[in-house]
């Protein structure tokens, strides 16, 4: 494995800082190493010094897609967390369906932001979906960014396999996914079009300006933000707080906290924020 100067590294962890807030900071020197080196042998190229003058050549624009996709971790399964989607069912929905019911309109919208391979925002999806007495009746549709190319055509084909669906609730199990016949043997599931019609999966670094325009009832932003140094989370935070209805939740990961910084979220419970 090719190992790092101090001044490549500091140019490659500066790159990743401006581009996509991750801070890769000393102790994330070896991980970096490691996931160049699949770059590298992927590519052919020679060092860590030419893959740097490439990604960052207009022949590299592809590759320095590939380079982000690499350096972005995912880790994820079905209900991660289930005290968010217990919130979401029994006090977010109802609410929400009570200001549409009051206010006349249908509208639901959710974002899941950091979405990985799909399995948050089809868990937020099966959630909704369940808990909506006519779920035909309303506009009800899941925004899921990621930064990651690659997890993102994981989500979008919705296939899964049968070990990844232990923490699914049986009822919405039987519902939602549908076996993927493999020789008379089912060892994976596939998401049902019910659930697909319903979220959209697109490419989004958190560090760009958004393309779209809100508002969201609920954003869940979990387990992301740790990669971000507190001056890039506070950014943030006060950036997507903006996308979000007035009494609308926001949820972070239960190992994360929004103490310390400025924002215009209220504390409602471990990890659930509302702005008022």
């Amino acid at each position: 494995m090719h190992r790092l100067s101090e001044s490549l590294f500091q140019k490659f962890s500066t790159l990743v800082y401006r581009e996509a807030g991750i801070n890769l900071h000393d102790g994330k020197k070896a991980l970096l190493e490691a996931r160049l080196a699949k770059r590298l042998r992927a590519t052919g190229i020679a060092s860590p010094k030419d893959y740097l003058e490439f990604i960052l050549s207009e022949d590299g624009r592809e590759e320095y897609v590939r380079f982000f996709d690499a350096v972005s971790t995912n880790l994820t399964f079905f209900f991660r967390e289930p005290k968010h989607f217990e919130f979401l069912e029994k006090v977010a929905v109802p609410e929400i369906v009570e200001r549409n019911r009051r206010d006349g309109g249908s509208r639901i919208r959710i974002w899941s932001a950091g979405c990985s391979t799909g399995e948050e925002p089809y868990s937020i999806a099966m959630t909704v979906l369940a808990a909506l007495d006519h779920p035909g009746r309303w506009d009800f549709r899941v925004l899921a960014t990621d930064i990651s190319t690659r997890v993102l055509s994981t989500a979008q084909a919705g296939v899964y396999d049968k070990a990844k669906l232990t923490h699914i609730p049986p009822a919405l199990r039987q519902r939602f996914l549908e076996p993927v016949s493999n020789g008379g043997q089912s060892k994976s599931y596939r998401v049902s079009r019910e659930l697909m019609k319903v979220v959209a999966f697109r490419r989004l670094n958190l560090m760009d300006p958004f393309p779209f325009s809100g508002p969201f009832d609920v954003i869940f932003c979990r387990n992301v933000m740790i990669y971000f140094d507190k001056k890039t989370q506070e950014s943030l935070i006060q950036k997507m707080a903006a996308y979000l209805h007035s009494g609308g939740y926001f949820l972070v990961g239960h190992s994360e906290s929004l103490t310390g910084l400025k924002h215009p979220l209220r504390y409602v419970k471990p990890a659930v924020y509302r702005k008022p």
